[in-house]
């Protein structure tokens, strides 16, 4: 972005400022302002950002927001009183999107959308100026800050929506007004907050609310649960994907190694892919950019080059080489019943190594049947094939007792929240052939179990 401060005034339905810079960037954080930003102080219960203005402007921020019931101005520096500054950047980033040709992409989904977004970013970036969200800027803060982020010349950007009510997705898509959108598929995160799969479902189809009219919904065939949203919607242009045959690109084959997953698809491709990322559910969020990368022109061999060199976000089935030759697969950035499901079924399936471990975290924000969730787990969990289990986290408990009639006391361990714990009796059984999963909710923080063992 760049614009004056005459311009940004103009889209806020402001009184022109006394001095007109130009701004560059907009930072609601002094520790990560840039030169000619503009800061949007935000007050809250506990911190009021009003306080940081003059350190912004001695960051170098071009100007500055100020609610108009914040006393005290500073004198002699460019500001813009506004009414509320959460709004006031709303209205920049929709202001600011309306004057871009960028293509925007959305996707949203219980689990995957991260990945998928990188997946998507990265097979685009060798052929077009792209950016995608950081971070976790995937609601109505991060979302209008990563718009504004955008450079002019900017051909496609790709946008994680998160949420954890309804309206939530449909604010963000009216926000962004994508081209493409896509639903990685329905989970159990939230459910304390939308009450059942079915209303899960019903939030994630929001995307749809700002989706171009000759837009097109990409979203995961194998979920039942969107089949009644998408049949209400007649008009409505769409491609499927997964592992059932109806769906226009599916899953033939999945063969892993140390370096990465080989698959085939057939459906509006016939073709064999690679990617540098371990998991038949990562197989799945690759499906739903090749539609987009085809939809947008790519060539199968275009998409196959870029898809070898994809680079996900940390702690998404991570390869992680331990000092002592064996492997540990980080994928703790967050975790709920559908996605430690996959995980685990990934490690069942996969021949890497012999050896097979799994260290499990409570997963959180599943409502009322956390207990039953939690417990569902050990189906997927058999002495045949995993040599130990660690679980961690009070809710771990839960599944502690539906496993201790198949584990013995040297292969089950339960801790509370001791880590030290975890990592000892680990250290001792873990060596050169085994290969470890880590899988927890982000506030159990389980990479911290992995980082002793890295080289």
């Amino acid at each position: 972005m760049k614009k004056t401060l005459a311009q940004i005034a103009k889209w806020l339905g402001l009184e022109q400022p006394t001095s007109n810079p130009v701004v560059t960037g907009v930072s609601i954080n002094t520790r990560t302002l840039r030169r000619g930003d503009l800061f949007i102080p935000f007050r809250g219960e506990n911190v009021n950002g009003h306080k940081f203005v003059e350190a912004a402007f001695e960051n170098g921020a071009a100007a500055a927001f100020w609610l108009k019931d914040e006393p005290n101005p500073p004198k002699d520096v460019p500001l813009l009183f506004v009414e509320s500054s959460e709004e006031a950047l709303q209205q920049m980033a929709r202001a600011y999107r309306s004057e871009l040709s960028t293509v925007f992409i959305g996707i949203t989904g219980s689990n995957g959308k991260t990945s998928t977004k990188d997946l998507l970013a990265g097979m685009l970036t060798p052929y077009f100026r792209v950016k995608k969200t950081e971070g976790n800027f995937n609601n109505e803060l991060g979302l209008p800050l990563t718009i504004l982020s955008l450079e002019e010349d900017t051909e496609y950007a790709v946008l994680e929506m998160g949420m954890s009510s309804f309206g939530e997705i449909e604010f963000l898509s009216n926000m962004a007004k994508p081209t493409y959108a896509v639903i990685t598929n329905i989970g159990e995160a939230h459910m304390q907050d939308l009450g059942s799969r079915e209303g899960i479902a019903k939030a994630k189809f929001e995307i749809i609310s700002g989706l171009a009219k000759d837009g097109l919904l990409v979203y995961d065939g194998d979920e039942p649960l969107l089949k009644p949203f998408i049949s209400n919607v007649p008009e409505l242009n769409t491609k499927s994907f997964g592992t059932d045959e109806l769906n226009d690109l599916r899953i033939e084959q999945v063969t892993f190694t140390e370096q990465g997953s080989s698959f085939m698809v057939s459906g509006e491709l016939n073709e064999e892919m690679t990617i540098p990322v371990l998991g038949e559910h990562q197989v799945k969020n690759t499906l739903a950019a090749i539609l987009i990368g085809k939809e947008i022109g790519l060539s199968a061999q275009q998409m196959r080059e870029a898809l070898k060199q994809i680079v996900l976000t940390d702690m998404r089935m991570q390869v992680i080489e331990a000092k002592n030759g064996s492997i540990f697969i980080n994928d703790a950035y967050n975790a709920a019943p559908t996605s430690m499901k996959a995980a685990i079924h990934f490690l069942e399936k996969s021949t890497i190594k012999p050896d097979k471990w799994l260290v499990l975290g409570d997963m959180l924000e599943l409502g009322p049947n956390e207990k039953s969730f939690h417990e569902e787990i050990s189906h997927s969990i058999s002495n045949e094939v995993f040599s130990g289990i660690c679980l961690f986290g009070p809710r771990m408990k839960w599944l502690y007792d539906q496993l201790a009639d198949k584990f013995s006391e040297q292969q089950l361990k339960w801790v509370e929240d001791d880590y030290e714990s975890l990592i000892s009796f680990l250290n001792s059984n873990i060596k050169k052939d085994s290969i470890v999963l880590v899988k927890g909710s982000r506030g159990m923080r389980l990479e911290k179990v992995i980082e002793p063992f890295q080289k």
